[in-house]
């Protein structure tokens, strides 16, 4: 069952897991669902309880921090917390659909932290049982949906962050292969700037075609 909640993240979430016996609990979240260009990136955190430290109290949902910020608390929770980064192209956005591919970005996330997690907190969604990125039968954890989970857990705000920080190192990787775009700064949302350049140049290699504003300029063009 999803919970519900709007403000500032605790640690209530990871508490009432830690006293229910679970002792590795993975925060999961994503960056980059409503651009119409760049992959999905989601992160999986896991903090430790007996390293808790008064600096988590900083830790807030990405969107409400500024760049700076979000590149230092990233660096922190690299060095104090056990992370994994996935991340599901624009062309398996376009091929299984926004969820599916969230959903893939999480999983990749999860397979590549250090430790295995025996909860997951995951911001709004489930993951499929028993399965892995690949396609194959995965592992089962038990977890638990949190809508607006980056403003209730510090775990699912942890990784908000880190998915945030690597989604928009990316797009500042894009944006010196198609400098026309604009990705440095409009990240591949559908801004006026971003909307203009598509106008002009067209889609480039990592638009997601199935967008409405990519497929129509695809479809205006046929």
């Amino acid at each position: 069952m999803a919970t519900a909640y709007r403000g500032a993240p605790t640690l209530g979430e990871e508490i009432r897991a830690w006293r229910e016996g679970y002792r590795h609990v993975a925060g999961i979240d994503e960056a980059g669902r409503g651009p119409m260009a760049g992959p999905v990136v989601a992160a999986a955190v896991i903090l430790d309880p007996q390293f808790a430290s008064l600096w988590w109290s900083e830790l807030r949902d990405s969107k409400l921090t500024t760049h700076r910020r979000r590149v230092e608390l990233a660096a922190r929770l690299r060095e104090t917390a056990a992370s994994g980064i996935g991340a599901a192209s624009n062309d398996e956005i376009d091929r299984l659909g926004l969820l599916v591919a969230t959903r893939l970005a999480m999983l990749r996330a999860l397979e590549a932290l250090p430790s295995n997690p025996d909860l997951l907190l995951i911001d709004a969604v489930t993951l499929p049982e028993g399965q892995s990125s690949d396609g194959e039968n995965g592992q089962t954890w038990p977890q638990r949906a949190l809508i607006h989970g980056d403003t209730l857990s510090f775990s699912v705000a942890a990784a908000s962050i880190l998915a945030k920080v690597e989604r928009d190192r990316l797009m500042d990787e894009y944006d010196a292969a198609y400098p026309q775009y604009g990705f440095a700064h409009n990240r591949g949302y559908c801004t006026r700037d971003h909307q203009r350049a598509l106008g002009e140049h067209g889609p480039c290699p990592i638009h997601r075609r199935s967008f409405a504003p990519v497929r129509a300029w695809l479809d205006a063009r046929r």
